[in-house]
């Protein structure tokens, strides 16, 4: 499924203290692989833990986005393929990346198009991203 000439969201994760680095190569990762290009980029969204992350306000910086926080609470009410019980005991929810890219996109599970695409950077530090197709 190409996400081609279409406007996507993206949901962000990371571990503390993530190079801005890191997760902008998860990100152009994750693009190839949908397909897509930072120009296709509409929306993006992480968890309010990350609000302080200072390597995703440096990559929302440089691409000028503006990123959306979601309280834990309103991501563990979405429906994700890969929920983790690692990240609900550290976040409070199941899912960061997916629900916060299927939320801000306003969509369902379908339009889903990368689930979790996972870097662990050169310092041992990973970032995941998930992207989903915002509907038309």
């Amino acid at each position: 499924m190409s996400a081609h000439k279409s406007n996507i969201a993206l949901g962000l994760g990371c571990d503390r203290g993530t190079p801005a680095s890191t997760i902008a190569q998860c990100i152009a990762e994750a693009l190839t692989q949908a397909k897509a290009t930072l120009a296709d980029v509409k929306a993006v969204a992480s968890i309010d833990l990350k609000a302080d992350e200072v390597g995703l306000a440096e990559v929302a910086e440089a691409q000028g986005w503006t990123i959306r926080f979601y309280p834990a609470a309103e991501l563990a009410t979405v429906d994700v393929p890969n929920p983790s019980e690692t990240v609900r005991k550290y976040t409070g929810t199941p899912s960061v990346s997916e629900a916060a890219a299927l939320l801000v996109a306003g969509a369902d599970l379908s339009l889903l198009i990368i689930e979790k695409h996972k870097l662990r950077g050169p310092d041992g530090r990973h970032a995941t991203v998930s992207i989903a197709r915002i509907p038309t």
